[in-house]
């Protein structure tokens, strides 16, 4: 039987990008949840408990190709999926009482769950800013603060920001996603009792960003 594509994608990444999205990959793998194919999370598969792994290093001229596949027999596990929405939060765009142009990621279950923490003085830079955060927050690595010595979670991870855990005034913890320039580009917008709660959101902000919806209030 000749193969049948269902989908296909070719486009130039950095190793930094092909670094977040086989993170995204091994997530997935791991918690034995469907693998998203394409970078929106719409297209996902479900692979069987034990696949058969191809890694294939080929030149041609110029040109090195390192493929990686994967296979199963489709019986054995799920369907594949091809028109997914596997985010829980989508982003509101819309404008403050000074009209200025900010956005929030609301969860499903109605909390914000990151906001951009500033005004923008147009649509356009609030759309650059919360396509940032598409791009960047799910391969981010995690810089605990509050720690007597700062650590780092997920090195190896790629992504052009840090997520930051801190302890604020009032001693409540917070995260804030910082790029490498140095701009804040979200934050939780609320301090946390604990730390474990300020990670379970930063975490909720990296797995659903990705593929969360655009919509203007």
């Amino acid at each position: 039987m000749s193969d049948d594509p269902i989908y296909q994608e070719t486009e130039p990444r950095t190793r930094k990008g092909l670094a977040s999205y086989f993170y995204r990959l091994s997530r997935a793998l791991r918690r034995g949840e469907p693998v998203p194919a394409d970078e929106e999370q719409s297209v996902t598969v479900d692979p069987a408990a034990e696949s058969d792994l191809t890694v294939d290093v080929t030149r041609d001229g110029d040109e090195v190709n390192l493929d990686i596949g994967m296979s199963w027999t489709e019986s054995d596990e799920g369907d594949i999926e091809t028109d997914v929405t596997a985010s829980k939060a989508t982003f509101e765009r819309y404008q403050d009482t000074a009209d200025e142009w900010r956005w929030r990621l609301v969860h499903n279950n109605g909390n914000i769950i990151a906001d951009c923490g500033e005004g923008y003085a147009s649509k356009q830079k609030a759309t650059q800013g919360l396509d940032s955060v598409k791009e960047n927050a799910p391969g981010a690595h995690i810089l605990d603060t509050t720690k007597d010595e700062s650590t780092v979670e997920n090195p190896e991870t790629g992504s052009d920001a840090t997520f930051e855990l801190f302890t604020d005034s009032a001693e409540k913890f917070r995260w804030r996603l910082v790029h490498d320039n140095g701009d804040i580009i979200a934050d939780g917008g609320q301090g946390y009792a604990s730390k474990q709660k300020a990670t379970q959101g930063l975490r909720s902000v990296q797995t659903n960003a990705r593929g969360a919806p655009v919509v203007d209030e």
